[in-house]
């Protein structure tokens, strides 16, 4: 199988071309580097130095193509080169490949090619100093330093700072692709916040007004379907007014305004007062203490309403039960209310009720747990028992 090169650069064949034509020029006016009578010259007359001419400008296409085989190529031009009268293009030219190798080659032959052409710029200088002991001797370890180590060690400046760009220009697309997801987790972190808040503050309203609404078309009953619409009224007033709060909230951009404050469990009263209103009968045990952390308190109120919500919308008759208490530094939630009695609830529920609550534990390092349990009754029937643990401390997630 013939040995197929890469396709050369359109740059690197001008360049090529170039030199050729300045070497052919300078070759016509009858410029050498080295008279004809210099000892060292073997093929004497003009013609001779037109080949290596020829085989450094083809070696000159290869520079980016095939940087290595273009420089071991062009050594052995510039060697045939000085035993001719010699040209300044050639040499100019080869001072190119061995910038280029190193520039383009590979990692391997961008480290060993300074390396070689310094032992090469150390010898040159050193042995003729030491077989003609003269001083002049030294200029041959100049000439080989001009042509070889210094454009290999310039290539060698140049890829080190070109990698070190590629690694700037790496770091800051990384760095981006780490913004851009930070930002999509904030953006969906705050999405569940938003929907979270949105169902614990209007669930509780709406699903009164199905239920009272439901009653109200249901019983033919003046005084009862006025209680009802008056609940229905409270509700939706309530309800408005939270989800005006809510998106006061969401165009308050400035930060002018003052903050919302977030329920406490001091409010608990007054959400187990709401709910005996809308027909539950409730009853709060709460020994929680004081000090609670801000997020511990707003976590446990929001679990309570919406345990009261789906009390309200689906627990059979009886006590819905509210108990906090306080040790070895967790708050313990537990809300039971009768479960069973009735096939269909009084209101539809979507299910994100409980993953609202169950997210909310999550986030404390909290545990959760809803579900129905063997009742205390002798009778032998079944509560429906949701039950929070909220460290008061950061921990480990459950």
């Amino acid at each position: 199988m013939a040995l197929r090169l890469p396709r050369p650069r359109r740059f690197d064949v001008y360049a090529a071309s170039a030199g050729l034509l300045g070497g052919l020029l300078l070759w016509g006016i009858g410029l050498g580097v080295r008279p004809g009578d210099d000892p060292i010259v073997l093929f004497d007359g003009r013609w001779p130095l037109l080949v290596p001419l020829a085989v450094m400008a083809g070696c000159e296409v290869l520079r980016r193509a095939a940087p290595l085989t273009g420089l071991l190529i062009g050594t052995a031009a510039l060697v045939t080169d000085t035993l001719t009268q010699g040209s300044l293009v050639t040499l100019i030219m080869y001072t190119d490949l061995m910038y280029a190798a190193v520039l383009y080659g590979s990692p391997a032959s961008a480290r060993r090619i300074p390396w070689i052409t310094g032992l090469l710029t150390v010898a040159a200088t050193l042995v003729p100093f030491a077989v003609w002991r003269v001083p002049e001797a030294l200029l041959i370890g100049v000439a080989v330093g001009v042509v070889s180590f210094a454009p290999a060690s310039t290539g060698l400046i140049v890829r080190n700072h070109r990698e070190a760009a590629d690694a700037a220009l790496l770091r800051a697309e990384q760095t981006a692709l780490l913004a851009e997801m930070d930002r999509v987790q904030a953006v969906t972190a705050e999405r569940a916040r938003m929907a979270r808040e949105l169902h614990d503050m209007v669930a509780n309203h709406l699903s009164a007004i199905a239920i009272h609404s439901t009653a109200a078309l249901s019983l033919d009953d003046p005084a009862t379907t006025r209680q009802a619409l008056g609940v229905i009224r409270e509700n939706s007033v309530e309800g408005l007014a939270e989800m005006r709060r809510l998106i006061g909230i969401l165009r308050d951009d400035g930060g002018d305004g003052e903050p919302a404050a977030a329920p406490t469990l001091d409010g608990l009263g007054a959400l187990v007062e709401g709910a005996r209103a809308n027909g539950l009968d409730v009853v709060l045990e709460a020994a929680h203490g004081e000090g609670l952390p801000a997020p511990v308190e707003l976590a446990a109120y929001r679990i309570v309403q919406e345990s009261l919500t789906n009390a309200l919308k689906h627990a059979a008759k009886g006590t819905v039960r509210v108990k906090l208490d306080r040790h070895d530094g967790v708050l313990h939630v537990r809300v039971t209310s009768p479960y069973g009695g009735r096939d269909l609830p009084r209101a539809p529920g979507s299910g994100a009720g409980l993953v609202g609550m169950r997210e909310r534990a999550a986030l404390l390092h909290g545990t959760f747990e809803a579900g129905p349990v063997a009742g205390p009754d002798p009778t032998g029937g079944k509560i429906w028992a949701v039950r929070a643990a909220l460290p008061l401390t950061e921990g480990e997630p459950a």
